[in-house]
């Protein structure tokens, strides 16, 4: 369902930019297709009407796909998937078994009994 409405979403995205790229600039805009002419490129007041009303449309039904999308993706992934993903099982790092890390207290030093012949003097 998520993959479909996906789908149907790109198709209007991608009309109602060919739509709107289509009409005919009211205030001069980049002047693409006025050219002097003063009924636009497509000549008839009726096919600008058309562009204005597709324009509506695809809007609206942009702005509905993107709602459906939304709701359908919360009911997709619930907020449990994301507190379950996390791996508690990590063992521990041991620094004395590993040689130490930088900073860590040195291994401990076994002693025989004997005096430490450094520390007499």
């Amino acid at each position: 369902m998520f993959l479909f409405l996906t789908v149907v979403q790109a198709i209007v995205a991608a009309a109602l930019v060919g739509v709107v790229l289509m009409q005919r600039s009211e205030g001069g805009g980049l002047g693409i297709g006025g050219g002097g002419n003063p009924g636009g490129a497509l000549g008839a007041r009726g096919a600008a009407d058309f562009l204005t009303r597709a324009t509506k449309w695809l809007a609206v039904t942009f702005v509905a796909l993107s709602i459906a999308l939304a709701a359908v993706a919360v009911d997709a992934t619930g907020g449990s998937d994301i507190s379950t993903t996390i791996d508690r099982d990590v063992p521990a790092a041991d620094p004395l078994s590993t040689g130490g890390a930088a900073g860590a207290a040195p291994a401990p030093v076994e002693t025989t009994g004997e005096e430490d012949p450094l520390a007499a003097e």
